[in-house]
């Protein structure tokens, strides 16, 4: 199997996202199976910020702590990331800027700024020879990086593209002729269908917009960002209304007004925006109105590592607002499901009339992978009780929380010719009106936790691997790809593991998951938190303890070596 990675590396400033995203668009043009993701601190110069790409012939399905090929635009990353080179690892770098003397076959120095100068007459361009010289120590076909060139910097200047692909030359021809080793492989375009390259927060975006959303509102804030200017930059081609509020508080109100009035609404932040949001994530709750909340984890307490990655907040999420209903909660795997997921998300807020949170992070959020294209006979619209105008005006005396078997009421929208619909924030009887009456009280109660009976049934596990394996990994949301390799590669050595995974968390699916678990006798949850949060729900909920736990918090994504390395060493042993 051809496999390769890249990481390029260097301060905050010096170009590395463009660098990283010119040689992933180049890579997945050649129909490469493509996965990238960024490590960046939270500051807009200095510090050191790196970007990992992984690229193969085959599915890639996270990232890698392999490094094959090192682009490093300072002497620190040498010195940092030389370690992680595999067997026949190279680094690039500029000796003349860097002053690191060349001592090895493993390290190649290529003079970036003076080629830059040279031949496109400005060092800024000197990111560009770099990555001209990275795709031809791999002898990848240059005709492609020449193309992405044009079509990434077109929109500045004809001369500007040009003297880009100028500088790609330079760097490429550079490298044909002075590098004398070798690498761990070639990388050649193959045939096969054009995927899309998208990353997390794009994907989100996508799904919202293919589930018909047509009011979003909210506050900037990483890694949940993307979402919001996706969605402001789309909002004339969909007809979308997007407002950046003045803070959360606003934001969470604005989408709910909206929902209330009839359009599929939604908000997107982080754990402390959600945290202000608390209060208005009640009131949908208690006034049965559907909203989508998309939730970009960070490592907290309180601003934490703002743009590095951590699964925190489930328990927050589970818990989280004053009194007692329904909610739902979901956590995309990788970028396609977060397609999908969306559009369940949408359907599940309406069809049972109560708030939904998406859970991502930033290693889900910022990382670039190639998909196929989107199925869109899979999205299906469903607005769940939403009576048309005709429909309302046949109900006599309507009321908008009229008690129902399942808990969900007939929805009609405020402006209907005829239709009164009234609700409110306190405690209130069917047609909406303020009450003090404990019987109501408690039929109010049960009616709006009545809707978890249904929802528990759209929750549903992924099992994954040989079924008859006695150790079992769990996880949740974008640990999905680590753990799936580390259960492909453990049974390629002989060791029997499967998986059990959670894109959909709550309700809890307790029966689906007392069925998958009865015959296991080591459960090893993969989580990316300090407490194991899904641990300790999983045994609230069914009372199955969890074995092991393979555990990160340091503000970097699990990995399958990570989870390999931490079984054989705590779990296997």
């Amino acid at each position: 199997m051809v496999e390769f990675n890249f990481r390029v590396g260097g301060e905050a400033g010096q170009g590395i996202q463009t660098i990283g995203y010119i040689l992933v668009k180049t890579l997945a043009r050649g129909n490469l199976h493509v996965h990238a993701s960024q490590d960046y601190e939270s500051r807009i110069r200095g510090g050191h910020n790196f970007f990992h790409i992984r690229v193969s012939e085959n599915p890639v399905y996270g990232t890698s702590e392999k490094v094959d090929l090192l682009i490093a635009l300072n002497r620190e990353t040498v010195d940092l990331h030389t370690k992680a080179l595999s067997q026949k690892g190279v680094s690039v770098f500029d000796g003349e800027k860097t002053k690191i003397e060349k001592k090895d076959p493993s390290q190649f120095d290529v003079p970036f700024e003076r080629l830059a100068v040279e031949t496109s007459g400005n060092k800024i361009f000197a990111n560009t020879v770099a990555t001209g010289a990275a795709l031809s120590l791999v002898k990848y076909d240059f005709g492609i990086l020449s193309e992405v060139l044009k079509e990434t910097f077109r929109a500045k200047s004809e001369r500007v593209a040009e003297d880009n692909i100028k500088a790609a030359e330079a760097g490429y021809r550079y490298a044909e002729e002075n590098f004398k080793g070798e690498v761990a492989c070639e990388l050649k375009p193959v045939k096969g269908p054009r995927r899309i390259l998208i990353n997390g927060n794009e994907a989100v975006a996508l799904g919202a917009l293919a589930a018909g959303c047509k009011f979003m509102s909210g506050y900037p804030m990483t890694p949940s960002t993307g979402i919001l200017q996706y969605m402001m930059n789309k909002s004339s081609d969909f007809n979308l209304v997007v407002e950046q509020a003045e803070d959360e508080i606003a934001a969470l109100n604005m989408a709910i007004g909206a929902s209330f009035t009839g359009v599929r609404a939604m908000t997107a932040t982080s754990g402390g925006g959600f945290s202000l949001m608390v209060e208005a994530f009640s009131l949908a709750g208690m006034t049965e109105t559907p909203v989508v909340v998309v939730l970009g984890q960070r490592p907290g307490p309180s601003t934490g590592f703002p743009t590095r990655t951590e699964q925190g907040e489930l328990g927050f999420v589970i818990h989280t607002s004053h009194g007692e209903f329904a909610r739902a909660i979901l956590a995309p795997r990788n970028a396609e499901d977060a397609f999908y997921l969306m559009n369940k998300a949408f359907n599940i807020a309406e069809r049972y009339q109560i708030p939904v949170v998406v859970l991502t992070d930033e290693y889900l959020a910022d990382s670039y992978c190639t998909v196929d294209r989107f199925d869109f006979s899979k999205i299906v619209i469903d607005r769940g009780e939403l009576l048309s105008e005709e429909k309302a005006s046949k109900i006599k005396d309507y009321v908008r929380h009229k008690f129902t078997e399942s808990g969900i009421s007939p929805r009609a929208l405020p402006g209907y010719p005829g239709v009164l619909v009234v609700t409110d924030s306190d405690e209130h009887t069917e047609d909406g009106h303020i009450t003090e009456s404990a019987e109501i009280r408690v039929k109010m109660v049960q009616k709006r936790l009545w809707k978890t009976k249904g929802l528990e049934k759209e929750m549903v596990p992924l099992s994954y691997g040989p079924s008859k394996a006695r150790t079992v990994f769990l996880g949740w949301g974008s640990t999905y790809g680590a753990i799936r390799e580390a259960v492909d590669l453990l049974n390629e050595e002989g060791i029997k593991v499967r998986m059990l995974h959670f894109n959909a968390l709550w309700p809890f699916p307790t029966d689906a998951v007392i069925d998958a678990l009865k015959d296991s006798e080591k459960r090893v949850m993969v989580e990316s938190n300090a407490t194991s949060q899904l641990a300790r729900v999983l045994r609230a909920e069914t009372g199955i303890p969890i074995t092991n736990k393979i555990l990160r918090y340091d503000g970097r994504p699990i990995t399958s070596n990570y989870i390999i390395q931490a079984f054989k060493m705590e779990v296997k042993a």
